[in-house]
């Protein structure tokens, strides 16, 4: 018998599977991954709007397998599962835009609910060994009245997306406990990076502050400065998601800073970090700030971008992470934004480079 080295290093690696593998998450998680000597499967819907655009910047597309196809097609997914038969199963995947769930509940409901129980039920049918992570989020906990959140936060949500995410998550509890799955649940806090989507308002804010400086571009718009978020870096916190998957016991937890800062605050930072003197002023319609040396104006009030329903304070108690998990956040929020701009900054100077997202 002839002994095939490729063959046996192909045998002795693990296989992960990420849905969502083109979202900020799946792509900075699936970096991890590789870095782990992992093989990484991704899904991916043929009519995904970026394109692989965040694999390629991290350099890691061609390293992927690729299979497009529809988280919500339950005979779909499971001849996958059957067939890649993964050692790992990170659910990224969902609608995860809060205002348009209000537009949208059906869809919503079908993405981030029902495609959760599609997985659980292929695993615990065809894929018993498959651990299973499920993304969950502190939109869960809406307007809490606790200091801070953790596992035992009671969940009160306040929008259509995080009534499918506590859903989705029940789930997990049910089929972990009453089947047998290894089936986890992170609830995340708000956590960020260079490839985060444009909507989200952290890459809103520094991307527009960075058009303004470098090509006097207009003022960005917001709405609620009061809200306040617990903001982290992505890659501590896909490292957090391995540790989740990998405990030998399965369990959900909470992860995040520890710290929480309002909008406003994030915008002063990034201001700062830019090279902005922000003033503020008021007038009989609208907020606004300009530049104290430039005199340009760099920010204004725009009603149409506050919630329906708006989340005020969030603030996570990570103490079973730290004390099960080990993990703790290597990144705090100065250093997000520095490199937050940083990218923009590049990405600013080199508008032919395609490699940027």
């Amino acid at each position: 018998m002839i002994f095939n080295e490729d063959l046996y290093q192909i045998m002795k690696k693990k296989i992960a599977f990420i849905t969502g593998i083109n979202g900020q998450d799946g792509s900075y998680l699936a970096n991890y991954l590789l870095k782990k000597k992992y093989i990484v499967y991704g899904l991916s819907r043929r009519t995904s709007n970026y394109k692989f655009q965040r694999l390629k910047y991290l350099k890691i597309f061609n390293k992927i397998k690729i299979i497009y196809g529809d988280i919500t097609e339950y005979e779909f997914f499971s001849n996958v599962i059957k067939k890649i038969k993964p050692d790992l199963l990170f659910n990224l995947a969902a609608q995860s835009f809060v205002d348009y769930s209000f537009d949208n509940k059906f869809t919503t409901y079908e993405v981030n609910t029902k495609a959760v129980y599609n997985i659980l039920e292929t695993i615990k049918n065809f894929s018993k060994n498959t651990k299973f992570y499920q993304a969950s989020t502190s939109e869960m906990f809406g307007n809490s009245k606790e200091k801070f959140q953790d596992e035992n936060t009671e969940f009160n949500p306040i929008s259509p997306y995080a009534i499918s995410k506590v859903s989705a998550h029940d789930l997990v509890r049910i089929y972990r406990n009453s089947f047998g799955v290894h089936a986890t649940s992170g609830i995340l806090f708000n956590h960020e990076s260079p490839l985060r989507g444009p909507e989200f308002v952290t890459k809103k804010i520094i991307s527009s502050l960075v058009r303004i400086k470098f090509n006097n571009d207009r003022p960005v718009e917001l709405g609620n400065l009061n809200s306040y978020r617990d903001w982290g870096y992505v890659e501590d916190y896909v490292e957090a998601m391995f540790k989740i998957i990998n405990c030998s016991k399965a369990e959900d937890f909470v992860i995040g800073t520890g710290n929480t800062t309002s909008i406003m605050n994030f915008f002063k930072l990034a201001c700062k970090e830019i090279g902005f003197d922000p003033v503020f002023k008021n007038d009989r319609k609208y907020k606004y700030c300009f530049d104290r040396k430039s005199k340009k104006k760099i920010m204004q009030i725009n009603k149409k971008f506050f919630r329906e329903k708006e989340l005020h304070y969030l603030k996570a108690k990570i103490n079973k992470a730290n004390n099960i998990l080990k993990w703790k956040p290597k990144t705090n929020l100065k250093q997000l934004i520095k490199i937050m701009v940083a990218y923009e900054i590049e990405k600013i100077k080199n508008p032919h480079d395609e490699s940027f997202y």
